[in-house]
């Protein structure tokens, strides 16, 4: 992947200085601590201006319905505080200039406003996308001292430069390197990123062999042709210089390009979230299910009590109270046991002692069974869990498993995501890719004489086979199913694997079952190799 550059940031402002200039804020919000959207509007025309300051992925432009869904934006109920002094100041502001400091990645926006007194303002926000001091800063230009910013930089962070409010604003520290633009002599590519100033080492290596006029175009984006390479992990403002996707503007190309990348870390970022939590669940899960284990082996021996109690009762003739034992003959091994008693109890009361041992222990087990086959079931839920995290190839089917696992009560995601939908002989067939897809399935999709597909003893998808006339189903049709439920399963790699079908109509949701879960019956079972 490669970074946003200050040649990059150049052609982006060069590209839409007309909107920018006497652009009105409408609105402004912070998705998270690092992201920003402006909503701007000129000449008839809104658009969301972005501010992405994490050092992995910083990088600002103007984002599209579809690269807004790719990174995941979701707003706060509650603002953050930058965010709300960010909407004091500018919301309703106009955007007067637009500059860049030579070979800085540092935007700024000019902005007029007026204050409660109705006296003009003139501030600046500075947009800094410098890796891992990225920041987004807003001053005054009369005076240049800062109002806020997005973190502030104490001298502990930085000896150079201290970024916090009503302090003066300064530019970074420019490091020593000279001006390509005014170099006449041959090239050394190895070195030139570290000689020169705004130039990369990912674009010096795409300049290699060229000669320095031809850079010196690049640098004055002469002939701009934006393009991404066809693995999406590099990108360029000439095809010249890469093989690839040409996009139709500079800000297409950023855009395209890092949100394809956001997108991969936040699918990252989630599904290790995820697999935390559901593997925290689990160990909790099979920590109780040890727990119920030992206890039952402990009180397994519990059916001896009933037996003391019959044998006392059917002797209670002869015996003496508050003794310490009782010898007496077991009438199932025909041999004489002996009975540990209370002695301060008579033998009526020992035996009613036993009953009540008898009765304690048997509910118990039959509570620590129902709670076992509980735990059992959850864990078949978890791990099922477990393989639609990961299969999972977009952010609404993860943020979906988010807001179940989580017990979300206002999920981000309202919207059920639909299962995948193939084609296997002209039929239709849905697969599930989470358990909320799977419910859908089985509650909504399936009519009574479609056919249901799992595989046997493993976590896999719900296939779904749509027989909307009620044809017969070839063993050609049922076999193309059942590969598919192999497929979408955790046995996709294993030489063998059972797939049970059935008719939808065998399939039931027992009452409070987790989702997804059904058990059904008249199964048939196909062994795909």
């Amino acid at each position: 992947m490669m970074y946003f550059d200050n040649i990059t940031l150049k052609a982006f402002i060069q590209e839409n200085r007309d909107f920018f200039v006497n652009s009105r804020i409408q609105k402004i919000q912070q998705p998270t601590r690092r992201e920003f959207v402006l909503f701007l509007r000129n000449n008839g025309q809104s658009k969301k201006f972005y501010i992405n300051i994490n050092p992995e992925i910083y990088h600002t432009c103007f984002i599209s319905k579809k690269t807004e869904e790719k990174r995941f934006i979701t707003i706060p109920k509650k603002p953050p505080m930058f965010c709300m002094l960010l909407r004091k100041y500018l919301e309703g502001a106009k955007v007067v200039e637009i500059t860049q400091p030579p070979y800085e990645r540092i935007l700024e926006l000019h902005i007029e406003t007026y204050n409660e007194l109705s006296e003009k303002l003139n501030l600046c926000l500075a947009i800094e996308l410098m890796g891992k001091h990225s920041n987004v800063i807003l001053y005054r230009e009369d005076n240049g001292l800062i109002i806020g910013s997005a973190h502030n930089v104490g001298s502990e962070k930085s000896r150079y430069r201290e970024i916090r409010g009503n302090i003066p604003y300064i530019y970074p520290p420019k490091p020593n390197k000279r001006d390509f633009l005014s170099y006449c002599e041959a090239v050394n590519f190895d070195t030139m990123a570290d000689e020169f100033l705004g130039i990369t080492k990912p674009f010096a290596e795409m300049c290699r062999g060229l000669d320095s006029e031809k850079i010196k175009d690049f640098l004055e984006l002469k002939n701009l042709s934006p393009v991404i390479s066809y693995d999406m992990n590099e990108y360029s403002l000439f095809s010249e210089l890469l093989n690839g996707n040409t996009q139709a503007t500079v800000n297409d190309m950023i855009d395209n390009y890092f949100s394809y990348h956001q997108n991969k870390i936040i699918l990252k970022e989630l599904k290790n979230e995820l697999n935390g939590q559901v593997n925290k669940n689990l160990k909790s899960i099979k920590n109780s299910l040890s727990k119920m284990e030992l206890q039952l082996n402990k009180q397994k021996n519990y059916i001896k009590y009933k037996l003391y109690g019959d044998l006392i009762m059917a002797n209670l003739y002869h015996l003496k109270d508050f003794q310490k034992e009782y010898i007496l003959k077991d009438w199932n091994s025909n041999q004489d046991i002996i009975i540990n008693l209370d002695e301060t109890q008579t033998a009526k009361e020992n035996a009613n002692r036993f009953y009540k041992l008898y009765t304690k222990y048997k509910r118990s087990e039959e509570s620590i069974l129902r709670l076992k086959e509980k735990n059992i079931s959850d864990i078949e839920y978890y791990e099922n869990v477990l393989y639609s995290i990961n299969i999972a190839n977009d952010t609404e089917i993860l943020s979906e498993i988010k807001s179940e696992i989580m017990h979300e009560t206002n999920p981000v995601v309202k919207k059920i995501s639909m299962p995948e939908e193939v084609d296997v002989f002209g039929f239709k067939v849905y697969i599930g890719k989470n358990n909320k897809q799977n419910d859908y399935i089985v509650s909504k999709l399936s009519k009574d004489n479609d056919m249901w597909f799992h595989s046997h003893n493993c976590p896999g998808s719900h296939v779904l086979l749509k027989l909307p006339n009620n044809e017969e189903v070839s063993d050609k049709l049922i076999f193309e199913c059942a590969k598919l439920a192999k497929k979408y399963s955790t046995g996709a790699n294993s030489s063998k694997v059972g797939i049970i079908y059935t008719k939808a109509k065998n399939l039931r949701k027992p009452p409070a079952a987790n989702l997804g879960y059904v058990t059904y019956k008249n199964e048939q079972e196909i062994i795909i190799d």
